[in-house]
């Protein structure tokens, strides 16, 4: 299994842990045995599974394709340059009209797109209050010690000034709990070239690939599975669409799927300069040499649940085979207990699809890639969600620059 992160600065090692916690949990309920050994240091990071499932005894390979440095450099931000990523962001997606038309879709991940804005908007409003309340503190106490004079008047607001950017820097130290700055660095991201793959995030989706054909020449795979959650899943999709498009793939290969999880696609392929996703989507969905298998969950509020990525974006072909757009169903996989400790949780809700289900349904998470059956058996015959959304709403669908 090849996982691809979405827009995370944190290193890859969580992911080993939360497979590690997540799946004893899984295995627990579902009766299964699960088991993790860590990979010898140098080279791709990941880990090696063990497991007992569906009475077989698997082995499998994980590896986290990281561009995590990239996150990194994007959000390495001052607080004003912050504010200017805010403005610049929110114009892009007004001014192209691709906030309306994401509202047709899902109001849930426009919401959860909006919440960096207002979040960061009320710091400000907040931080600018606290001059006004600072300085006239200051007027007041010197006041009443009988000074006065314009000199004073600038120590006043010069006092407020302090306590706001103080403020401001104290909420940015807090961002670990309010997740303002790392959502506007996310959606700024893109937005910035316009649905453009930036330069640097290009070269590594080539790596991805490379990395993608290596496992396919390379071994005796039962399954090469690659696995594209939130972000991570149109950099899947580029991937893949790239080996396909350039005819690299060998006669000879294992089999080849890939699981798309809580994507996003919509906020990237609805910019005017998305060319190239748009182009990805449409070449990768008519392709007889990979199942592609997408899920998504109504209650998980950051993803655009049961829109069918190719489709809404305007650019799905007669002959469209992929993806099969299923649904986690949050409501129904997790116990009425686990979902009111979960709802209000949105960024934990949005991981839930790496995590374990106290109800599960046929969407396992560490079945699919630890268990042995291939994906496309796995979901052989299964029709897609019945609430599935395909109705062309972008208003960019060129594939060409």
């Amino acid at each position: 299994m090849i996982y691809i992160p979405g827009y995370d600065p944190i290193p890859p090692r969580r992911y080993r842990e939360l497979y590690r916690t997540e799946g004893a949990a899984q295995a627990a309920i579902s009766g299964y045995e699960l088991a993790l050994r860590p990979r010898e240091a140098g080279g791709t990071y990941g880990w090696s599974v063990q497991a007992q499932i569906e009475g077989a005894e698997v082995e499998a390979e994980v590896d986290v394709l990281v561009w995590s440095d990239i996150v990194q450099t994007s959000m390495a931000r001052s607080i004003p340059a912050t504010y200017l990523q805010l403005v610049r962001t929110v114009w892009i997606y007004i001014s192209t009209g691709a906030l309306r038309r994401l509202m047709r879709l899902r109001k849930g991940p426009v919401i959860a797109a909006l919440y960096p804005v207002g979040m960061l908007l009320g710091q400000l409003a907040l931080s600018v209050f606290t001059v006004w309340l600072a300085a006239r503190a200051v007027l007041l106490l010197m006041s009443l010690a009988g000074l006065g004079g314009l000199v004073f008047g600038w120590v006043s607001v010069g006092a407020g000034v302090i306590a706001a950017v103080a403020l401001l820097r104290l909420f940015k130290r807090l961002d670990h709990r309010l997740f303002a700055y790392y959502l506007m660095h996310d959606y700024a991201f893109s937005a910035r070239w316009r649905g453009a793959h930036p330069p640097n995030q290009s070269a590594r989706i080539s790596e991805f690939a490379d990395h993608i054909l290596k496992a396919l020449t390379e071994g005796a795979a039962d399954e090469v599975l690659v696995v594209g959650h939130s972000s991570g899943a149109h950099l899947a999709i580029s991937a893949l669409a790239q080996l396909f498009r350039e005819e690299r793939l060998p006669v000879e290969s294992p089999p080849l799927a890939l699981l798309t999880l809580g994507q996003v696609v919509p906020m990237v392929s609805f910019l005017p300069d998305a060319h190239e996703l748009r182009a990805d989507l449409h070449l990768l969905s008519t392709q007889e040499g990979i199942t592609w298998v997408d899920v998504t969950a109504p209650g998980d509020g950051c993803a655009f649940a049961l829109c069918d990525p190719v489709a809404v974006s305007g650019v799905a072909p007669v002959d469209q085979r992929w993806p099969l757009v299923l649904s986690a169903a949050f409501t129904q996989t997790l116990s009425p207990e686990r979902w009111r400790a979960l709802r209000w949780r949105f960024f934990r809700l949005h991981f839930q699809y790496l995590c374990a289900f106290d109800r599960p349904g046929d969407y396992d998470y560490f079945r699919i890639t630890a268990g042995p059956q291939t994906l496309a058996a796995r979901f052989k015959g299964r029709a897609p969600s019945k609430s599935r959304i395909v109705a062309p709403t972008s208003g960019y669908r060129g594939m060409t620059p």
